[in-house]
């Protein structure tokens, strides 16, 4: 047979989930199409205007520290190391030595990076000023 096969187990699913994208996309261009044609265009000074009472806000410049940035990649480090040694702790028997010595070459790689931005004064808090 050269027609395409409808017969396929999944060729319901997959024409739903056609049809349902379709029909997500028409109401996303349509719900835009009204919002543009309802919208005032008169109002882009009332939008740029300060909503509370105060003074006029300025630009400032950005007074974060790259250290935070540092607390958050060692956070990220500390996590993952975290997620590696649950599944690890769980077949702790079912792994035996195999799994010991691989999961000692991982702390140690850890203990060697964690050492290492302690000696570089990244865990050392410094005021912002």
């Amino acid at each position: 047979m050269s027609h395409m096969d409808v017969a396929h187990p999944y060729f319901g699913a997959f024409m739903m989930l056609f049809i349902a994208v379709v029909i997500f996309c028409g109401i996303v261009y349509l719900a835009n199409m009204v919002g543009n044609g309802l919208a005032r265009k008169d109002t882009e000074k009332l939008k740029l205007s300060i909503y509370e009472c105060g003074p006029q806000p300025t630009k400032q410049p950005n007074r974060i520290s790259a250290q935070f940035y540092t607390f958050a990649l060692l956070f990220i480090l500390f996590d993952i190391e975290i997620i590696f040694m649950f599944p690890w702790a769980v077949n702790f028997k079912l792994l035996g030595g195999y799994g010991f010595a691989a999961m000692v070459f991982f702390l140690t790689l850890l203990t060697v990076g964690f050492m290492y931005e302690w000696k570089k004064g990244a865990l050392e808090w410094h005021s912002i000023k």
